[in-house]
């Protein structure tokens, strides 16, 4: 397993992690001012920057990005609907690729409507069905202009509104359904706040290998959590073997960034955005 310890190389800041405080090109100077070298930026952020000047900006602190967030949310109500996912799929797919971004994640979306409080249906095998179609239609796509897609796996308390797929190996299911040469075209972008729970995890990262291994985020689950979407600890605040799970992810081939994406209604977004970095540079260091 890499030795951490001495550098931050391998760190990547997720900008939710910071995006409270500062907007996209203000988060991109303070990484570059403490040498992190990767970012994954969110779609909104970018398109308040200007995407050219986000692609001028990186490419001036030569700062790549380890994924770009988020494609996905396939289902719908009706097929114009579908229609117009799979039409802004194809545009973040597009940005993903300006920004010369290690993959595009996925996240894949449930049941339409919920997230609203009103689900226009209930039937979550359908869901997962024009899920399954849409990554399908989007694939093509995607590796013609050669931009992997990775599938990120939510949490089960996230099934009704965000995404209807909740672990690694129903994700891997669907990669090897719809990419059975294990191209490097689709795979997974594995979120420890979602799979850390997992009893299969350590035998699925091992079926996933480097192939599928795209993306690798971390932070903490905290006792108790307050918020679960927006309450996620600083790594070594909670109870995640972190360094085991690397061990396992490292084993199976993965040797790209760790990948920091921290939502935290109640504390991190609360203090200065240096202090933010500055715990997450130590934590790579000392936890992760």
């Amino acid at each position: 397993m890499r030795d951490f310890s001495t550098g931050h190389e391998w760190l990547s800041i997720n900008t939710a992690t910071v995006r409270r405080q500062w907007d996209l090109p203000q988060i991109i100077d303070e990484c570059a001012k403490r040498n992190i070298r990767a970012i994954s930026p969110w779609r909104d952020q970018v398109a308040a920057a200007g995407i050219d000047n986000v692609r001028r900006q990186l490419k001036a602190h030569e700062i790549g990005l380890s994924g770009y967030c988020r494609g996905g949310f396939f289902p719908a109500a009706d097929a114009a609907g579908r229609q117009a996912a799979l039409d802004d799929n194809r545009r973040a797919i597009d940005e993903a690729k300006t920004l010369d971004a290690a993959c595009l994640v996925l996240v894949v979306g449930a049941l339409p409507g919920a997230l609203e409080g009103k689900a226009a249906y209930k039937d979550i095998a359908r869901a997962r069905t024009e899920v399954r179609d849409g990554i399908a239609a989007s694939l093509e796509y995607a590796h013609e202009v050669g931009m992997p897609l990775a599938i990120e796996p939510l949490h089960p308390m996230q099934a009704a509104d965000r995404a209807c797929i909740n672990t690694l190996e129903h994700a891997l299911d669907v990669c090897d359904e719809l990419d059975p040469k294990r191209s490097g075209a689709l795979g997974v972008a594995l979120d420890i706040y979602h799979v850390w729970w997992d009893p299969k995890l350590e035998q699925q990262i091992a079926r996933a290998g480097k192939e599928r291994l795209l993306a690798y985020h971390v932070c903490d689950w905290l006792t108790p959590t307050r918020d679960l979407l927006s309450d996620r600890g600083m790594m070594g605040d909670g109870v995640v073997e972190l360094r085991k799970v690397r061990g396992w992810v490292e084993a199976a081939g993965y040797a790209g960034f760790s990948e920091v994406e921290i939502f935290s209604e109640l504390d991190w977004w609360k203090r200065p955005g240096e202090e933010v970095l500055d715990t997450c540079v130590e934590r790579h260091r000392s936890v992760v």
